[in-house]
């Protein structure tokens, strides 16, 4: 009888000894699975910091923005901009190339971290998404021959040829003004039929016109006036990421005050577009 107590005891002690055992996985489990939700819910920019990547959706087709060289390297205007704020922040930079139709969809579906693409700033974005400071700023210039003094604003188009796309918003600014409008199909065809005499003005972009002067060297032209409503650009990211928002504008405001901005901004347009 006391040998089957005995032997009763140890199995009971035994099962004490299993189910302690088990709490304690349940227990390792519980906090990993605790870990794991913290991870999980941490933000993208703490996401960022750790993998040391900043992933950027661009066109690379696009110059001289977004483009690549004769050496196929991908280069522009946003892209040294962004590559400068990436290095302050200690990251590297993976772009990801994207068509300009597909890159709201593949920044929804976070492919990338942020758009760098000349994204305007306008209040249907606003509504989806969220923007850094304006890097860049534009308006409507009006463009005439060098040695053109007659049209000297945009009052002065009137009774004028303005070579003009069509369906363009500054053919309308154009017609608004009371030119007659000549269809080309884009800025090098205007400023052809300008120089031949076929057309006196267009209406166009200022840092489209300013790449063309550059790129060109044509001094045959010139910007005769500029419109005081100024579009902004700015890096696109989705909703909900404030501290990475806040942590890029920190920069470019950064490279704002040492004149880094200006000087990249100097490099590809031959003037400052940083500031209106």
């Amino acid at each position: 009888m006391k040998k089957q107590v005995f032997l009763f005891s140890i199995i009971l002690t035994f099962a004490f000894f299993l189910v302690g055992c088990g709490g304690t996985d349940q227990d390792n489990n519980a906090g990993n699975e605790e870990n794991n939700d913290t991870e999980q819910t941490g933000s993208l920019f703490d996401e960022i910091k750790e993998k040391g990547v900043l992933t950027v959706g661009t066109e690379g087709t696009y110059a001289p923005y977004t483009f690549h060289n004769e050496e196929d390297k991908l280069t522009g205007y946003d892209v040294e901009v962004i590559r400068e704020v990436a290095k302050r922040m200690d990251l590297e930079v993976e772009f990801m190339e994207t068509q300009w139709d597909s890159m709201f969809a593949g920044l929804n579906s976070k492919r990338f971290d942020l758009i760098a693409n000349q994204v305007g700033i306008n209040e249907d974005r606003q509504a989806n998404y969220e923007f850094s400071e304006p890097y860049t700023y534009s308006s409507a210039v009006l463009v005439v021959a060098k040695d053109n003094s007659d049209i000297a604003s945009f009052e002065d188009l009137k009774g004028r040829k303005a070579a003009q796309s069509l369906t363009s918003n500054y053919g309308a600014i154009a017609q608004e003004n009371g030119a007659e409008i000549v269809g080309v199909e884009g800025l090098a065809q205007s400023i052809e039929l300008i120089k031949q005499g076929r057309a006196e003005a267009t209406v166009n972009d200022k840092l489209a016109v300013l790449d063309y002067i550059k790129s060109q060297g044509d001094e045959s032209i010139k910007i005769a006036a500029e419109s005081d409503d100024v579009s902004e650009m700015a890096f696109t990211f989705n909703k909900g990421n404030e501290d990475l928002v806040k942590a890029i504008n920190e920069q470019l405001a950064a490279m704002k005050e040492d004149g880094t901005l200006a000087k990249i901004s100097q490099e590809w347009f031959g003037e400052d577009v940083s500031t209106k």
